[in-house]
């Protein structure tokens, strides 16, 4: 499991003309899964970012969460974080999981995020979507598991 993690000031998302997701202060998580990836590692991953303390305090460190900011956060799915571009010029995402796999795990992931207590909205599993991202600092965080 694939996330890379934009603090933002302002996030959304469209589809077909539509703004299906808008948050200000928070996180767009953009979401690839592997077919090795399952339930507890959405577990684990959701409560990681959650706790992930790359928001400012006072004294301008890297000191709080999103939940100690009263973020909020979008999750975009997003196959192509599985890219693999060591061999010609055309990507290759043989290794990201089937739509029928990723799908559901990415709704759990959501629904474990929504546990932790951050406020979630998310695109549509398989749309052509525009995503706003107007990340703050810049501050852009991979992680895997």
């Amino acid at each position: 499991m694939r996330a890379l993690l934009q603090r933002v000031q302002k996030g959304s998302v469209t589809i077909a003309g539509r703004r299906v997701a808008e948050i200000d202060r928070g996180l767009v998580i953009l979401l690839g899964i592997g077919p090795q990836d399952d339930e507890q590692k959405a577990a684990v991953l959701a409560r990681k970012i959650a706790l992930l303390r790359i928001f400012e305090d006072a004294q301008g460190k890297m000191n709080l969460s999103v939940l100690d900011v009263k973020g909020s956060a979008i999750v975009v799915s997003q196959f192509t974080l599985y890219a693999d571009t060591r061999k010609g010029n055309r990507p290759s995402f043989t290794d990201a999981a089937l739509p029928a796999q990723a799908s559901p795990l990415v709704d759990r992931f959501v629904d474990y995020l929504k546990e932790q207590g951050v406020p979630t909205q998310t695109g549509e599993f398989g749309a052509h979507m525009l995503v706003g991202i107007e990340n703050d600092g810049p501050v852009t965080i991979w992680l895997e598991n």
